[in-house]
Formats: structure tokens, sequence, C-alpha cells
């Protein structure tokens, strides 16, 4: 072989190299990543309720009929229910209500003028006209222990979604 001659790739020490320096990285990085991006079940129930008000809102207005969010604030679940329903389909939606992952609270609901309501089923109603009860509903993840806080206006269709504890 002549001295000018370059062979291509890479040595043995070097691939082991990169390769325990990647392997370190993640070891530091996995369980940050683990943390905030798998196992964030407070953020899917905000977006589940941020998604679902909207809807209520437009739904009110298209079929004209008061429909209800509940929040039952002792087993963590949420459903909507409309003014037509029977005994029957009240009973069914309750049954397949949204329920929150484990370590999720639903803490309270507070209201401007009536305060908040720490126990048993807080209702938000959404009215033919096209707007709703003015309320803010608290969620506390107890994993992470964050605490957000959902606002929701009577005349904007949208949620707004406070990464702390808000309240009137």
């Amino acid at each position: 072989m002549n001295a000018k001659q370059h062979q291509n790739g890479f040595t043995l020490i070097e691939l082991i190299v990169v390769m325990t320096l990647i392997s370190i990285m993640l070891f530091f990085a996995m369980p940050r990543f683990r943390k905030t991006v798998v196992s964030d079940g407070g953020k899917k129930a905000a977006r589940q309720i941020m998604m679902q008000v909207p809807l209520l809102k437009d739904k009110a207005v298209r079929e004209q009929k008061c429909f209800k969010l509940h929040i039952d604030l002792e087993s963590n679940r949420v459903w909507a229910t409309d003014e037509s329903m029977s005994e029957d389909a009240l009973s069914q939606a309750e049954e397949s209500a949204f329920e929150a992952a484990p370590g999720i609270r639903f803490t309270d609901v507070e209201y401007p003028q009536t305060g908040k309501i720490s126990g048993g089923i807080a209702v938000i109603s959404f009215y033919k006209k096209g707007y709703s009860d003015k309320a803010i509903i608290h969620i506390d993840d107890e994993d992470s222990e964050i605490r957000r806080s959902l606002l929701i206006e009577p005349f904007f269709s949208s949620v707004k979604l406070h990464e702390t504890y808000e309240d009137f």
C-alpha cells in the first residue's frame, strides 16, 4: 500500500466514542422528554375541554337548544348534555364521559357571581343565542405539580389556557 493512499471510514475506537457520547446524552434527556411529552395527562384534559367548548357553543346556536357541560369534581369526568335528552340519554351521556388520566384532578369550577364549586358536579351552560356561562376550570396535575386554569368567556368561542392557578 502506498503511504499517500487514504482509507475511508472510521476506526472502531472512534465509533465506540461516538456511541458512548450519544448514550450519555440520551440517558440525561429521556426522563425529561418522557415527563413533558409522554405523560402529560393535564394537557390532554385541558385540550378535551378546549375542543368541547367551541363545539357546544356552535351546536347550541345551530340546533337552537341549551347545552350543558358537566364536570364531576369527585370522579374527574366531563360530559355534555342538551335540554331535549331523555333520562336514558342523560345517563348514557354520563356513562360515556371523558375521564381524566390518573393523577389529574379537576379541583374546582369558579363562577364570577356565585363563587367556587369544589365538590359534586359543576355545570356550565351554553345558550341558544351563542353565549355561555363565564367560568374558570382548575386542573391539577399531581405528578408534575402543575396547576392549569381554563377560562371560558361568555362571548368568545375559544378557551384561554393559563399554566398557573388563576381566579376572578
